[in-house]
């Protein structure tokens, strides 16, 4: 005769397993997450394809030639440096407060002399900016 009682396990689901295959996912898609800096300057970018459709507001002109020169709406800064860029637009902004800024650079003008000029506009908290290019030109074939 048997009198011993049938043990009586309870079913259960063991957790640590779970929790292992959730941490490693976690861990994966934090690695391979990219992560994008959005700029602070929104940007209208003219298409290159055509001509742009002629604007009927006034707009801040800020002219970089090729050797990185500055002109704010036609006169020449005295020199290259941000701080003479900032306080030139400063005062154009205070007589014009709603006109946008367009940026015209020369094809040769350095990546550096536009970028200076798109972080004092930045600065200046000014939001409507445009980037002026000029057409392409249809090969003759």
């Amino acid at each position: 005769m048997n009198f011993r009682r049938p043990s009586t396990d309870e079913a259960g689901i063991s957790l640590t397993p779970l929790i292992d295959v959730v941490f490693l996912l976690v861990i994966f898609f934090m690695v391979s997450t990219t992560f994008d800096r959005h700029a602070d300057i929104q940007l209208q970018l003219p298409a290159a394809d055509r001509e742009a459709s002629p604007a009927e507001r006034a707009w801040i002109d800020v002219l970089i030639d090729a050797r990185g020169e500055f002109y704010v709406d036609g006169r020449e800064l005295v020199n290259r440096r941000p701080e003479t860029l900032e306080r030139i637009l400063r005062e154009v902004i205070g007589e014009r407060p709603d006109d946008p800024v367009l940026i015209r650079a020369d094809a040769n003008a350095t990546h550096q002399a536009v970028v200076t000029a798109l972080d004092v506009v930045g600065r200046l908290g000014i939001r409507s900016v445009s980037i002026a290019t000029i057409g392409r030109v249809p090969d003759g074939d």
